[in-house]
């Protein structure tokens, strides 16, 4: 049976609409878009007073355990789903739960949202034996791992990713030599790159090196959280200094003025505090045997030694800054969600949401302009054509949501609470989340590059 979701305000950036229409979906594509109300038997869905659009399109996350799919409240995909999200970008930072091959494997029999993964250099490094991360490779070294990321490629990743502050011995050559796999098809190259703050700037010439060299597609990873402390202007005076040159490079960040990230991480690595100009009691500690202590300078650093995968979350960005970043045209949402048992920062809950309530409703951006960093833009910079958009025969990947009630709800002390105010999600043209309580848990698809759905 087909199905009619009537009198909405669609909104579709990709191919300039804006009207109250009808939307007709069968066979889990987009059929048409109609102004009268078609005749016929329709599974019918009233969204008069409602937006509807495509399903948002998440860049920047990180996956979740495959033994967490079923849990509901507790995994990063039940979250990205109820927020209205439908396809999501893994294997960023250069990291991975598993190798991308193996992943797809554990989730064939499908997912509560779409997947699609970039090959992950730093998990190709270890998956080669190298594990000291502080470490240059030699030649012979850094063949191996291009061999790797090559392979992870011709099977159907998306593009390499890097997480090259969390490589510190990563040199030029290797950078050089392994984002040149990108070039013959076009495929993207992204980084969380070398470091942050007042050393964001030579960090991202770095990153752009080999895109300059050879032509590639870059995209500057949660750029909120490396050049959210006063560098911002300048930053994006540099990419879109860039793109004038000719060099296809856009960034994407989260609506947050915190970051999160592993007690572990290179991040946390002495100098963290003068770079960040913060103490110990600006690092929020969200699981282990502190969880909810003031972190001090005793405990952090019992757990940098014993519980090093401990997941915190730095109170330490401008605000401002982080809004500029996500008001200029060239960059798009993410979440860079990442849970351990419901636990995280609650940008993995809210992002979405929160995009519309703090920035459209408080006038910094369009409703159009917030959509299409949630849909278009990220859908054609992964090369999703059937995806965040309504053309006829596109997937019926769609959200409907009250565009005067949407919000984010998810805190830092509470980081998984739902969002209020989005009506329905409905993937491949079925609903699968109806005011928050998720129908289906296995109509997403793991989508390899040439082999999507």
């Amino acid at each position: 049976m087909k199905t009619l979701i009537g009198n909405g305000l669609v909104i579709d950036p990709a191919n300039r609409i804006g009207s109250r229409l009808n939307v007709v979906i069968a066979d889990g594509k987009i059929a048409a878009l109609t102004e009268k109300i078609p005749h016929g038997d329709f599974k019918r869905i009233d969204a008069a007073g409602k937006v509807v659009c495509p399903g948002f399109l998440d860049i920047h996350m990180h996956e979740a355990p495959v033994e967490d799919l079923d849990d509901l409240d507790g995994s990063v995909f039940g979250m990205m789903l109820r927020m209205g999200v439908t396809t999501v970008l893994g294997g960023n930072c250069g990291d991975s739960i598993l190798p991308p091959k193996e992943y797809a494997e554990r989730v064939r029999d499908g997912l509560p949202v779409n997947l699609c993964m970039l090959a992950p250099h730093g998990a190709a490094r270890e998956a080669c034996g190298f594990t000291d991360k502080y470490a240059p490779l030699r030649e012979a070294e850094i063949g191996q791992v291009t061999a790797l990321l090559r392979d992870w490629l011709d099977w159907g990743c998306w593009g390499v990713s890097y997480g090259i502050r969390y490589y510190p011995g990563m040199e030029s050559k290797e950078l050089m030599e392994t984002a040149r796999l990108c070039k013959p098809e076009n495929l993207l190259v992204a980084a969380h790159v070398r470091d942050d703050a007042m050393y964001f700037y030579d960090a991202l010439e770095e990153f752009l090196a080999p895109g300059f060299a050879y032509g590639l597609k870059m995209q500057v990873s949660h750029l909120g959280s490396m050049a959210g402390y006063g560098q911002m202007d300048r930053a994006l005076a540099m990419l879109d200094a860039a793109r004038s040159r000719g060099l296809d490079v856009m960034a994407d960040s989260y609506p947050y003025s915190a970051f999160s990230t592993d007690i572990g991480s290179c991040t946390y690595d002495p100098g963290f505090l003068e770079r960040y100009r913060c103490d110990y009691a600006d690092v929020k500690i969200c699981e282990g045997p502190y969880k909810d202590q003031v972190c001090t300078k005793e405990n952090f650093e019992d757990m940098r030694k014993n519980y090093p995968g401990v997941i915190t979350v730095a109170h330490v960005m401008d605000p401002e800054e982080v809004e500029a970043a996500l008001c200029h045209p060239a960059v798009m949402l993410c979440s860079d969600g990442v849970v351990h048992g419901g636990q995280g920062h609650p940008r993995a809950a809210g992002a979405f949401p929160r995009l519309i309530a703090e920035y459209v409703r408080k006038g910094k951006l369009t409703l159009t302009e917030a959509v299409e960093k949630m849909t278009s833009l990220p859908a054609a910079r992964i090369g999703l054509p059937g995806k965040g958009n309504l053309s006829v025969g596109s997937d019926a990947d769609l959200v409907i949501f009250d565009p005067e009630t949407i919000c984010d709800r998810a805190t830092f002390q509470d980081p998984g609470l739902p969002p209020e105010g989005i009506e329905y999600v409905l993937l491949g043209g079925e609903a699968v989340c109806d005011h928050g309580e998720i129908l289906d848990l296995r109509r997403g698809q793991f989508l390899r590059r040439g082999n999507q759905t």
